[in-house]
């Protein structure tokens, strides 16, 4: 339950609060207009907003990495034009 409760609570930043902010936002509008696309749209954002998760779960796509330690320098070749 702590851990629920930690992931809630703690490490909000500026992306995770406007998606709090874009599904209350679209959540009141859902409600006035009787839309239930706008709120099924507005229970994502505000999911994503409370697991801070995103579109790509939780990391997913990120890009791995470098198994490769050290930097190579690259090689250039000279190609004369004859």
């Amino acid at each position: 339950m702590s851990n629920i409760k930690q992931m809630v609570l703690y490490n909000w930043h500026l992306v995770r609060i406007l998606r709090l902010m874009l599904g209350i936002f679209i959540g009141v509008n859902a409600i006035m207009m009787h839309d239930m696309l706008s709120g099924l749209l507005s229970g994502i954002f505000l999911f994503q907003a409370f697991t801070n998760t995103g579109c790509c779960c939780a990391g997913s796509c990120a890009i791995p990495p470098s198994k490769n330690k050290q930097e190579k320098e690259p090689v250039f070749e000279e190609i004369k034009n004859d």
